[in-house]
């Protein structure tokens, strides 16, 4: 399984980022080969508008299944739903400490937004 993690940085030790569509690195953790990947997600960091849209796409193409995160607005939320990806919002602490809790069970669904758009 692929999941993508908003980080603050790189690595599995980077602090969750409360952000998706704006933050710094999304940790694409797999979990079938225990590989780590890290994505740079600079472009959308600073973009006027559609962050949270295009952020998605990305994990889209990236094949992730599942995306833990701080918070997701509704574009980007939409965006990861149409392209299968199950939403995990209200995540903190480390990459690590997110895909464990994950993993466990110990992570509710997010089955809305849980912020309006242009958030953070």
């Amino acid at each position: 399984m692929r999941i993508a993690v908003t980080a603050q940085g790189p690595g599995i030790e980077a602090t969750v980022d409360p952000r998706f569509g704006r933050t710094r690195y999304f940790v694409l953790v797999d979990t079938q080969n225990d590989s780590v990947t890290n994505v740079d997600n600079t472009v959308n960091v600073e973009a006027a508008q559609g962050a949270g849209i295009q952020a998605g796409r990305k994990i889209v193409e990236l094949g992730a299944e599942v995306v833990l995160t701080g918070h997701v607005g509704p574009k980007a939320f939409d965006t990861l739903r149409a392209g299968g990806v199950r939403v995990f919002s209200g995540v903190t602490g480390t990459v690590a400490d997110a895909v464990a809790a994950f993993q466990a069970g110990r992570l509710p669904a997010t089955e809305a937004p849980d912020v309006q758009g242009h958030w953070g």
